[in-house]
């Protein structure tokens, strides 16, 4: 995005078309999409617009944007992590008893589980 920008800003220069660098920083921040507001309005509050440098922006810009990043593949690592617990399924044909079984074993695990939560 900023090779862009600069292209474009060069090319303005080139037809007597010049901007401040205040100008460029605000445009810059104006042009970010929505996902962003909340990085744009911490730099409106912490920084002088008018004398922060176009290099420090977009410093603190790919500073975030590397952060952001890192978090998603953070995220994705601990979906991959999660361990998926299924249920057996049986068929009404398969046979009520074994499900009652394994309903009888279950209700029993569980209780001696709340047995030793409760006392230990």
């Amino acid at each position: 995005m900023f090779v862009r920008f600069t292209n474009i800003i060069n090319s303005l220069q080139s037809l007597n078309k010049c901007y401040t660098n205040s100008e460029m920083v605000r445009k810059i921040l104006r042009c970010l999409p929505k996902s962003w507001i909340l990085k744009v309005t911490a730099i409106e509050e912490a920084k002088d617009l008018n004398t922060l440098p176009l290099e420090e922006l977009l410093g603190s810009l790919m500073t975030h944007e590397m952060t952001i990043k890192n978090h998603e593949d953070d995220e994705e690592q601990d979906k991959k992590k999660k361990k998926v617990i299924a249920f057996k399924s049986s068929t009404a044909d398969s046979g009520e008893e074994d499900s009652d079984d394994e309903m009888a074993l279950i209700t029993r695990r569980f209780k001696k589980y709340l047995a030793k939560k409760k006392f230990g």
